[in-house]
C-alpha cells in the first residue's frame, strides 16, 4: 500500500546540542570540512548510510545516541567551537564591507542552483555556477539575496534499462526533509505571495529560505492549499512540462522573485536590493514586475524603463539561439492582456520589450516573445560568461543596435569561475593549508606552488584517483544489478579500472553539439588506446540528457553499447545518476579533463576549471574558458576543423586529433618515469596549471569582477535616476524619447580633410570638418565621432578607432560644423569616416539606444598606403 502523503519528521535535539542544528541549516557545511567531520562523530555509520546528509543524519540518528552526546563534555566543546566559528564567519566584515558606496544589496535571480547533492535543485552548468556565485559571494561578505524556485521532484534521478537506454525517476522531495526554514509573518503564518492569471485565477506560493553561508536563497513553492491542482504542479520539477507550464514557472520566478523578495525584507529587514541581476533569461519578467511598482508610484512607463534598466544586470548562457525561451506572442497577450492587464503596464509596450528584430530571425513584429531579448532591453549591463561566448552573443544578438561594428555591441563578458572549497578535494586543500596557507586564505601566493614536493604532489594524486576508482567500483556495480545482472556476473566490477592508470574525465549534459560519442569516431582505435599493453588509459563518463531529448538518450546508449563489451569495460565506465556528488569525485580523481564541443558552442564550460585546481590537465577543444586561459604549457588544445563545412568530416579530422594527442602526447608524458617513479614533466605541466590558472578560475575572482564592473556602476545608476523622487529618470526618459523622434533628421552631409598632402605619411595628422544635419537636436545631445584604422577588401574599417570631435559653428538651421584630428598612426591601406551617436551622461553605452548616422556614401575616404 503507497502512503497518501509523505513528511518529513525532525528530530528534536537535546537543549545542549542546540547548535547543532544551526549548523545543519546553514548550507556552509558543504564547503567547510570542519563541520563535516563534526556530523560524521554524530554516528560515522548513519553519516555513511544517509551519504553524507547532515538534515537526513539527524532524522536518523537514535534518541539514545544523541542523549549521550549531549552529555559527552568533547563533544560539545567542538559543537560550540563550530557554532562560535559560523557565527564568526557570518558576521566579521570581509572584502566587500571595504568598498565605499557598493550596493547595499543585489537580488540574484536563477532558475535553478547547485548547492549541494543534498538539496537537489539542478541540472546541469547553469545551476552549479549559480550556486558557486552564492557560495562566493558569502565568503567575501557580498549581501545577495538568491531567487529561485522550490521543485518538488528535483530535476530527475538517472537509472539505466538493460538495454543502457536513459530512464528518468522523479523522486517526491519533503522540504522538511531538506535544509530550509519556511518564511513566516510576525504572527506565525507563512508568507505568501500571489501571482493573478488571465480568467480571475492566481497563482500562490509560499518561500523557503535556504542559508548558504550568508547569502539568503529564496526558493518559491507554489504546492499550497490556495492553488488548484494544475497551480500546485507549476514548481513541480526543473525544466518540465510544456509551453504553457513553462511560461508559469517564468513568471513565478521573475514576478514572484520580486514579490518574495519585497516579503524578506519587509520581514527580517535585509537591505532592498539596489541591483537586480538575472541569470539567464528564464528570470526576465522581474523587470516588468518593477515597472509595475514604479507606474503605480506615478512614474510614467518610460520613466519606469529607464529606473529598471540602470540597476538590471542581465547575463546570457547560452551560445546559440535554440537554447532561448520563446513563447507566441499572443500567449505572453494573454497574461497580460484582456482582463488580467496591469492598468499602468500597457501590453503593447510588454509584447514590444520580446520583439524578435528581423536580423535575429523574427519578422519584426511580434509573433515571437524572446526571453533573452527582453532581457537585454529591460537591463542597462549585459554580459557572457567567457571572452569568446561574449563576441559570440555579440554576433547573436547585433540587430538589437543595428548600424554599430560587433566590437560596439554592449555585451561585455565576465568569465566564469568555480568555489574551490566546494570541489577541490580535501587532501589538496590539506597540502596548500600546510606548504601555501596565502592562497587557502588570501587567494595569493600561487607562484608557490612550484615550490611543493613532486613526491607530495604525486602521493595526493594516486589518493584522489584511487577514491574516484573506488567509488566507481560500486556505482557500477549498482548500476549493472539495476539493469538486471546477478551478483554472480558481476565479479569483474572489482577489478574494473585500476589505481594506477592514465585517468580521463568526461562528464556534461548531452546535447548534441557538446559530442560525447566524439571519442567512438573510430572504436578501433579508442580500443588500442584503452587496451595499450605498456601506456593504458581509462575513461569514467558520465552524463543526463533531458527527458525529451531522445538524440541525447541515443548517444549515451552508444557510448554504453561500447563501454558493457566485456574486453573493454574495465578501461571504459559510465556512471550513471550525474550530480554534484559524481562530479566532485570526478573532478578530483581524473588525471585528465577532457572536453570536445563542437566550437564555439560552449558558452564557459567550468568542470575543467575544477580539474585543474585539483591537479588534473585539461584536454579541450579550445572554446569557452579554455580559449582564453589555454598557455600551450597547461594542458592540450584538440585542433578544430573550423572551415570544414560536413560536419561528419569535421567530427572525423577533430576526432583523430584527439586520438594522437592522448596516444603521443598526453599518454606518453603521464607514463614518462624518473628513476624514482615519478612522472617528472607531467608534474612540471601540474605545477604550471595551478600557478597560472589558479587566481583565474576562482569564483572569488569572478565575483570581484560582477562587484566592480556591473554591480557597483548599476548601483551608482540607479540612485542617479531615483534621487530626488525619480527627477533624473523622468529627464532620462524624456530625453530618449525626444532623441528617437528627431533622429531621422540627423544627418552626415559632408566630410573634408586637410593636411595630409597628395602622399599622406605615418606620424602625419589629417584635419577632419564634418557638416552634421542636427535638425531639432542640439550639439551637447550627440557625439560626433571619426572612425578610422585598417580596411579592408570592400572599404570596411577593421576594428577601427574613434575620436571625438568637437562642435566649430552651428548655423541657425540646424547645421553644425564638427572638426577633429585623424593620426595616420599605421602604414598600409588606411581609411576613415565619422558617424553620428546620442550622448547622454546617463547612458552605459553608445549604442545604448540603437540609433547612429553615417554618410550615406564613404565622405572623403582616403584609400592609399602611408609610407
Amino acid at each position: 500500500m503507497r502512503a497518501i502523503r509523505r513528511f518529513t519528521v525532525r528530530t528534536v535535539l537535546p537543549a545542549e546540542l542546540a547548535p547543532l542544528g544551526e549548523l545543519v541549516q546553514n548550507l556552509r557545511w558543504s564547503w567547510h570540512p570542519e563541520t563535516m567531520d563534526l556530523f560524521a562523530e554524530v554516528d560515522p555509520e548513519v553519516w555513511e548510510r544517509v551519504e553524507h546528509d547532515p538534515v537526513a543524519l539527524l532524522g536518523a540518528v537514535s534518541a539514545e545516541r544523541l542523549r549521550a552526546l549531549a552529555q559527552d563534555r568533547r563533544f560539545l566543546r567542538r559543537v560550540a567551537d563550530a557554532a562560535d566559528d559560523l557565527r564568526e564567519y557570518m558576521t566579521a566584515p570581509r572584502w566587500y564591507q571595504t568598498l565605499e558606496n557598493a550596493p547595499a544589496a543585489v537580488g540574484y535571480f536563477s532558475p535553478e542552483y547547485g548547492i549541494a547533492a543534498a538539496l537537489p535543485q539542478y541540472s546541469g552548468g547553469l545551476g552549479i555556477l549559480a550556486g558557486d556565485h552564492l557560495k562566493a559571494a558569502s565568503d567575501l561578505g557580498v549581501p545577495i539575496l538568491g531567487v529561485g524556485l522550490l521543485y518538488r521532484h528535483g530535476y530527475f534521478t538517472q537509472s539505466l534499462s538493460p538495454e543502457g537506454w536513459q530512464l528518468e525517476h522523479y523522486p517526491s522531495l519533503d522540504p522538511g526533509g531538506l535544509p530550509l526554514t519556511l518564511l513566516k509573518e510576525d504572527d506565525g503564518t507563512p508568507a505568501r505571495i500571489r501571482i493573478s492569471l488571465p480568467g480571475g485565477t492566481g497563482l500562490h506560493a509560499q518561500i523557503w529560505v535556504a542559508q548558504v553561508g550568508r547569502i539568503p536563497l529564496l526558493l518559491l513553492d507554489s504546492d499550497v492549499a490556495d492553488n488548484d491542482a494544475a497551480a500546485r504542479d507549476v514548481t513541480d520539477r526543473l525544466y518540465g512540462g510544456g509551453g504553457d507550464h513553462r511560461l508559469l514557472q517564468e513568471l513565478l520566478l521573475g514576478i514572484g522573485g520580486v514579490r518574495a523578495i519585497r516579503a524578506y525584507c519587509r520581514i527580517t529587514g535585509h537591505a532592498e536590493p539596489e541591483v537586480f541581476h538575472t541569470n539567464e533569461g528564464h528570470a526576465g519578467f522581474l523587470g516588468l514586475e518593477r515597472i509595475r511598482e514604479l507606474t503605480e508610484a506615478r512614474l510614467s512607463f518610460d520613466e519606469a524603463l529607464e529606473a529598471v534598466r540602470a540597476g538590471t544586470v542581465f547575463t546570457t548562457h547560452t551560445p546559440v539561439p535554440a537554447g532561448i525561451d520563446r513563447f507566441p506572442a499572443d500567449m505572453i497577450a494573454r497574461q497580460f492582456g484582456g482582463d488580467n492587464a496591469w492598468p499602468t503596464v500597457p501590453v503593447d509596450r510588454v509584447l514590444a520589450l520580446g520583439a524578435e528584430p528581423e536580423s535575429h530571425g523574427g519578422d519584426g513584429e511580434k509573433a515571437v516573445f524572446n526571453m533573452a531579448v527582453m532581457g537585454m532591453r529591460l537591463a542597462q549591463r549585459v554580459n557572457g560568461v567567457s571572452v569568446l561566448h561574449g563576441e559570440v552573443s555579440r554576433g547573436m544578438f547585433q540587430g538589437l543596435w543595428p548600424g554599430f561594428d560587433l566590437s560596439e555591441i554592449p555585451i561585455g563578458s565576465i568569465t566564469n569561475g568555480v568555489h574551490a572549497p566546494t570541489w577541490v578535494g580535501r587532501e589538496v586543500m590539506e597540502l596548500a593549508g600546510k606548504e601555501l596557507p596565502t592562497i587557502v586564505e588570501r587567494a595569493q601566493g600561487w607562484e608557490g606552488v612550484q615550490k611543493l614536493s613532486d613526491a607530495d604532489l604525486w602521493t595526493i594524486r594516486g589518493q584522489l584517483r584511487a577514491n574516484l576508482v573506488n567509488d566507481a567500483r560500486k556505482r557500477l556495480r549498482r548500476s549493472w544489478r539495476q539493469r538486471g545482472a546477478s551478483d554472480a556476473e558481476l565479479t569483474w566490477t572489482d577489478e574494473a579500472l585500476s589505481t594506477d592508470v592514465l585517468t580521463i574525465g568526461f562528464a556534461r549534459r548531452v546535447p548534441s553539439y557538446k559530442r560525447l560519442t566524439l571519442m567512438l569516431r573510430d572504436p578501433e582505435r579508442l580500443r588500442s588506446l584503452l587496451l595499450d599493453p605498456d601506456k593504458p588509459v581509462q575513461i569514467v563518463i558520465a552524463g543526463k540528457a533531458h527527458p525529451a531529448d531522445e538524440g541525447g538518450k541515443k548517444l549515451i546508449q552508444q557510448i554504453i553499447k561500447f563501454a558493457d563489451m566485456e574486453d573493454v569495460r574495465h578501461r571504459i565506465v559510465f556512471l550513471p545518476d550525474y550530480d554534484m556528488t559524481v562530479g566532485q569525485l570526478l573532478v578530483q580523481g581524473v588525471d585528465v579533463w577532457m572536453n570536445n564541443p563542437l566550437r564555439p558552442l560552449e558558452a564557459c564550460g567550468t568542470s575543467g576549471m575544477k580539474a585543474a585546481l585539483n591537479g588534473g590537465l585539461n584536454l579541450s577543444i579550445r572554446d569557452g574558458w579554455w580559449d582564453e586561459w589555454y598557455d600551450g604549457n597547461n594542458g592540450w588544445a584538440i585542433p578544430t576543423a573550423d572551415g570544414v563545412d560536413d560536419p561528419d568530416r569535421r567530427d572525423e579530422l577533430e576526432a583523430s586529433a584527439l586520438y594522437d594527442l592522448i596516444e603521443r602526447e598526453v599518454a606518453d608524458r603521464f607514463y614518462d618515469r624518473a628513476a624514482d617513479g615519478l612522472p617528472r614533466r607531467w608534474l612540471e605541466m601540474v605545477k604550471h596549471t595551478l600557478s597560472s590558472l589558479g587566481p583565474k578560475v576562482l569564483a572569488g575572482r569572478m565575483l570581484r569582477d560582477y562587484v566592480v564592473d556591473l554591480y557597483s556602476p548599476a548601483a551608482g545608476a540607479a540612485r542617479a535616476l531615483s534621487g530626488d523622487g525619480y527627477a533624473q529618470a523622468k529627464a532620462f526618459a524624456a530625453w530618449k524619447l525626444r532623441v528617437s523622434q528627431a533622429w531621422p533628421a540627423v544627418r552626415v552631409e559632408h566630410v573634408e580633410t586637410a593636411g595630409i598632402g597628395d602622399t599622406p605619411e605615418l606620424g602625419a595628422a589629417m584635419e577632419v570638418n564634418a557638416t552634421i544635419a542636427l535638425g531639432e537636436l542640439s550639439p551637447d545631445d550627440v557625439e560626433v565621432q571619426a572612425a578610422y584604422g585598417r580596411v579592408g577588401q570592400h572599404d570596411e574599417l577593421i576594428e577601427p578607432n574613434h575620436v571625438k570631435l568637437t562642435v566649430g559653428s552651428l548655423d541657425d538651421d540646424g547645421h553644425a560644423i564638427f572638426t577633429g584630428v585623424i593620426p595616420l598612426d599605421r602604414t598600409g591601406a588606411f581609411g576613415y569616416s565619422v558617424r553620428v551617436v546620442p550622448f547622454h551622461p546617463l547612458m552605459a553605452s553608445p549604442a545604448e539606444l540603437g540609433l547612429i548616422a553615417v554618410p550615406e556614401e564613404p565622405a572623403g575616404m582616403t584609400n592609399g598606403t602611408l609610407r
